[in-house]
């Protein structure tokens, strides 16, 4: 099995809409996000996110068949829930480089696909004069019901990358859980990591 992963063009992004989609229904739907996903709104999600000027998608192939994907963009351009918390607190929301989803299918991992993905966002944000990275992530209670008996975080994961939790700093934002009747707002946390431009 050979992955290839690179950056996808403007055209490849649009003709991928529905790989992508399907991809963030399939690993979502995985604690800890426990997404109950809907295509047509991952279609327009996706759309809407690759109009963005500075939005890049980086994609892991099999051959042809898409089992990952990463993508960035500067916070500005995404959802305005993710940019309101540090614009609250008098941060300038263009220094930063927002990492959004980072999916890929369970049987593709620890070949190092990930750190790949990382990797390569961080060179999108420095390409686009960027030099601090961030992103985002769901906080779930230790005794959350539907948490598997050996789910890892991936604290350890992201700190090896020479990410750090933002504390104090948190946004909202809503999706439907697997099994629940309706959406409802979910904790998202902050990690970021300033770009070393030597490297």
């Amino acid at each position: 099995m050979t992955v290839t992963v690179r950056r996808l063009s403007r055209a490849e992004i649009e003709t991928r809409i529905d790989d992508l989609a399907a991809l963030r229904i399939e690993v979502f739907r995985a604690f800890p996000y426990l997404y109950d996903g809907d295509a047509g709104y991952e279609r327009d999600y996706l759309a809407t996110y690759a109009k963005a000027p500075g939005a890049v998608v980086i994609g892991a192939f099999d051959g042809e068949a898409l089992a990952g994907a990463a993508t960035a963009s500067p916070l500005g351009e995404h959802h305005d829930e993710f940019a309101a918390p540090f614009a609250e607190r008098g941060l300038e929301v263009d220094s930063f480089f927002y990492f959004g989803e980072s999916v890929l299918k369970a049987g593709y991992r620890g070949r190092g696909i990930g750190v790949r993905f990382f990797q390569e966002r961080e060179r999108a944000a420095k390409d686009a004069g960027f030099s601090k990275c961030i992103f985002s992530a769901v906080i779930r209670p230790a005794d959350h019901p539907m948490r598997p008996h050996d789910h890892v975080p991936l604290d350890r994961f992201w700190e090896k990358r020479g990410y750090r939790r933002l504390d104090g700093l948190v946004t909202r934002f809503s999706w439907r859980d697997v099994g629940a009747p309706e959406a409802t707002e979910k904790p998202m946390e902050y990690w970021m990591k300033d770009l070393d431009p030597a490297t």
